[in-house]
């Protein structure tokens, strides 16, 4: 779709039929350019729209996360302009499937898209991204912390989960849990394995640990989409889309049984029903272990599944954006502009939706793909108290906090009552 081609024909014509009235060729030349960047629009732009896409899940099981992220984004954009364009934001359903988000990524391109953004989940991301860099579509603020840096052109809003796991991992080790003592639980597939790369990493660091960093190696670097890797080392995974927590959890009782190693945290990269399930389970199986979730599956809705299982405590989550009731300046326009719908899906949509106009609004010129990647990597943004830096990478936001539940609910944890949780 080039609507910005009828308009350079328009313009031609105009110009013409002022030459052919004998008008000199410097006149000509300033009449029309009356018209700024209206005959070299970028794919996407309009005179009158800069619309972009995103592929979520706002049927099936995963709704809770699609609808989420349309409202933020939503409210984040509403009737903002940007040089008189207003922003049209095309969200379609993909049910976190990456055989959907590719033919719905396919419709947005052939409707004329200038870039997805806030898109979902990092097995549909990794399937989506070689046809964005096929068609020049850059990706920006998806829902993923796989941390992808390619290909095509990616901009990263949220910390990576392999940031969110060693926060935990680091924080346990530093309170007196020894390195043996952590164990992970993951879903099989990039999303997971992205959490497993945080789990060694915090592991990597510590004296004595190489035989286990070894394993972890073995599971990381088997290739498919669900290779058999549980049985292997101090990992449990269960296969996206199903909530089958015994695999898992017997893969890690096996691990405490060849090495006499007793599992004491559970950092577990999973979603909010598989998460639940697997804690559930654990609990029925007398584990007193401590679980670790990263943001994905750290919000309200976990406490709610796991007051089904009388889980009250004992968990950990990581967030990756200021906790709801945050006093920072964006935090509270989101909870003006969101009202009882903010959560932290919708808070962390809102922010990419105010960064995506923060960047545009940067331009100088007329707005390209490439003056606006320019402008997204020329200097840091602060977005309402939260700073975002493209400088240096792809990597806008290293910022995670962590949350402790406490009674079934969430709370933000001092250091102090970290270390007391993990002595």
């Amino acid at each position: 779709m080039h609507i910005q081609n009828d308009s350079a024909t328009r313009t031609g014509a105009t110009c013409r039929r002022r030459l052919k009235g004998g008008m000199a060729l410097g006149l000509l030349l300033s009449l029309c350019s009356a018209t700024p960047w209206s005959w070299a629009e970028e794919t996407g732009v309009t005179d009158k729209t800069i619309r972009i896409g995103a592929t979520i899940p706002l049927e099936g099981d995963f709704k809770v996360y699609g609808l989420s992220m349309k409202r933020g984004m939503d409210a984040a954009l509403g009737d903002q302009t940007v040089q008189k364009r207003h922003i049209e934001f095309v969200a379609l359903n993909d049910f976190y499937n990456p055989t959907e988000a590719l033919k719905a990524a396919t419709q947005l391109i052939e409707q004329g898209i200038f870039a997805m953004v806030n898109s979902f989940g990092s097995p549909t991301t990794k399937a989506v991204l070689p046809l964005l860099a096929e068609n020049k579509v850059p990706a920006i603020g998806f829902y993923t912390g796989a941390a992808f840096t390619g290909p095509g052109d990616v901009l990263n809003f949220r910390a990576s989960y392999a940031s969110e796991v060693e926060a935990v991992v680091d924080a346990a080790i530093a309170a007196g849990m020894k390195p043996t003592e952590v164990c992970a639980y993951a879903q099989n597939d990039a999303y997971g394995m992205g959490g497993v790369q945080g789990f060694r990493a915090a592991l990597a660091k510590q004296p004595g640990t190489e035989s286990i960093v070894a394993k972890v190696d073995q599971i990381l670097k088997m290739p498919g989409d669900n290779p058999e890797r549980n049985n292997i080392g101090p990992v449990g995974v269960y296969p996206r889309d199903t909530v089958n927590a015994r695999p898992g959890y017997l893969s890690l009782k096996k691990w405490e049984t060849d090495t006499g190693n007793r599992c004491r945290l559970i950092a577990t990269t999973a979603v909010y029903d598989p998460a639940a399930t697997f804690m559930g389970y654990a609990r029925l199986k007398g584990e007193t272990w401590i679980f670790s979730s990263p943001s994905p599956a750290g919000g309200a809705r976990l406490t709610t599944l796991l007051r089904e299982y009388g889980i009250l405590n004992q968990v950990i989550a990581t967030q990756i954006v200021p906790a709801p009731d945050s006093s920072l300046p964006v935090v509270a326009e989101a909870r003006k502009a969101l009202g009882e719908d903010l959560n932290y899906e919708s808070l962390e949509s809102y922010i990419v939706g105010k960064l995506f106009l923060t960047i545009l609004r940067a331009i100088d010129g007329p707005i390209t793909r490439e003056s606006f990647l320019k402008a997204a990597r020329r200097q840091p943004y602060d977005i309402g108290g939260i700073r975002v830096d493209f400088t240096t990478d792809n990597q806008g936001s290293d910022f995670v906090m962590i949350t402790y539940l406490r009674d079934g609910q969430f709370t933000v944890i001092t250091p102090q009552e970290l270390v007391a949780l993990f002595k």
